[in-house]
């Protein structure tokens, strides 16, 4: 029989304060992304270290231990592409200019494949924001309308309308 083990956790929904339980199947299930393939950097960062990237521990707008300062923005496709931009030309985040919105294979190494609501490691990103996340991948059918994005409430990729707005996880290093 499959044992499902529920962790509550803190999630800013909507931009207000609400509790989010993560549900993990941890018997029938092998983690895709356990804590021990993160490396903290104690800066706000952890490096993957199956893929060398490094990670913002928050979702932009976030902030602070735990990610439990601000609210966690929204944007459109070209707006999230910028807010990287932004970021890097007012001095970066943790010592480094060269962030970036991940793309779309990116973005999907990160999935929690036995967790949902969030469907991401909770420890490695704390207070996560339930819902979908930008990556720079355009629709290759329809470069100028689409892009794809990954919903964190399941762990689902899809493709939807540039000017639509999701949050956005910052990264550097590959590509």
């Amino acid at each position: 029989m499959k044992r499902w083990i529920a962790v509550a956790l803190c999630s800013l929904l909507w931009g207000t304060s609400a509790f989010a339980v993560q549900t993990c199947n941890t018997t029938s299930i092998t983690a895709s992304t356990p804590t021990a393939d993160f490396i903290d950097n104690g800066n706000g960062t952890v490096t993957h270290s199956k893929t060398g990237l490094m990670w913002k521990r928050c979702s932009e707008g976030l902030s602070g231990a735990g990610c439990a300062t601000g609210t966690a923005i929204k944007y459109t496709w070209q707006g999230a592409l910028q807010a990287a931009q932004t970021l890097n030309a007012a001095g970066g985040f943790a010592g480094f200019t060269d962030w970036r919105v991940p793309n779309q294979k990116e973005l999907n190494s990160i999935i929690e494949r036995r967790c949902y609501t969030p469907a991401i490691n909770a420890t490695v990103f704390p207070i996560f924001s339930n819902g979908a996340y930008w990556s720079a991948s355009p629709l290759i059918t329809n470069v100028f309308i689409g892009a794809h994005a990954v919903d964190f409430m399941d762990g689902r990729a899809f493709s939807d309308l540039k000017t639509i707005s999701y949050y956005v996880l910052l990264v550097r290093g590959g590509h």
